[in-house]
């Protein structure tokens, strides 16, 4: 594989490249031969710095087999690099002996002004030199290429979508290869031991995203009334316990946000939360005026009612989550 370089904003399909080069390592000793580095050379704490990265380039296996660095360099695509230290990143990478193979990344998220790196810039036209690649996120207007890669997710499962459903995935929850993987996961649990995905079943799963949005847009602004009327909207098709699960989720990746957003950069908090960069910016706005406290008391109170459901003391699950949210 060498050296490659992977940009844009659909950061699953990223994700998913760098999962099928650490496949490819011995497994036997995997867990030495891999290592993940983000260049941040104004905050450390957080990255590597031009002094680390030669040395990293340079690495060698620790065991055998061959070895494979992931290096998240949106920083470094921007950095101010003079002519010495492109020249010291160029002699690094021409000079790869074959046994470690490095993958730079660049992230990009749908609400950046600037979608891709400046082509014109002296390091992007070195890392171009290899293996490159622009993964753009899919619009939702281009259902060919989604049902593609729905139908993709659905054999890797033993599953069949047809196209009519896949179309019903689409309309539910629009352009999220990520979303689209794990809806084909619980939509695995539920057809069994039938293989066909059906419309029904789409129905009964997949939350529309906008549905749930409206929901958590309320919860956040303590709308508790309206948020109680866009719940029973939900519940006319879903259990109580389908709705718990998700927004017990987001609160908890609120909660993260609220905690940490000042103490670590963007990208760790995306590692945290699964948020892009947009989302992070998004969240934080909207939670602006409410305490981590009021999160918390929340999700405690969405814990009881489930846990009050699943065993039995609850004799209203749909009343249990109204007071779960209103208390």
């Amino acid at each position: 594989m060498g050296i490659s370089f992977f940009y844009g904003d659909e950061d699953y399909l990223i994700d998913l490249e760098i999962k099928k080069m650490k496949s490819a390592l011995d497994s036997n000793f995997s867990g030495m031969n891999f290592a993940e580095y983000t260049y941040n050379e104004k905050d450390k704490r957080n990255g590597i710095g031009f002094s680390d990265l030669i040395p990293i380039l340079r690495t060698q296996p620790m065991m055998f087999g061959k070895m494979l660095i992931v290096l998240n360099c949106r920083n470094l695509l921007s950095a101010t690099l003079d002519d010495s230290q492109l020249k010291e990143i160029s002699d690094a990478l021409e000079n790869n002996n074959g046994s470690i193979d490095i993958c730079f990344v660049a992230k990009y998220t749908k609400d950046d002004k600037t979608k891709k790196p400046d082509s014109r810039r002296k390091i992007f036209k070195i890392l171009s030199k290899y293996d490159n690649k622009e993964i753009k996120t899919i619009p939702t207007y281009e259902t060919a290429k989604l049902t593609e890669w729905i139908n993709k997710f659905a054999k890797e499962k033993g599953l069949t979508v047809p196209q009519d459903v896949a179309f019903e995935m689409i309309e539910s929850i629009g352009n999220n290869l990520r979303q689209f993987n794990t809806e084909l996961d619980k939509l695995q649990l539920i057809a069994y031991p039938e293989t066909k995905i059906t419309k029904e079943m789409i129905k009964e799963i997949c939350i529309s995203n906008e549905d749930l949005f409206n929901l958590t847009d309320y919860l956040i602004a303590d709308k508790k009334g309206d948020a109680l009327l866009e719940m029973r909207k939900l519940l006319v098709n879903k259990h109580p316990l389908e709705l718990l699960a998700p927004l017990q989720t987001m609160i908890k990746k609120w909660i993260i946000l609220k905690i940490y957003s000042k103490k670590v950069s963007a990208f760790e908090l995306t590692k945290m939360t699964g948020f892009k960069e947009g989302a992070i910016r998004a969240n934080l706005a909207k939670l602006k005026n409410i305490s981590v406290k009021s999160l918390v008391t929340l999700r405690e109170n969405l814990t009881n009612a489930e846990y009050k459901i699943k065993t039995g003391q609850s004799i209203d699950p749909a009343e249990e989550l109204e007071n779960a949210i209103i208390r």
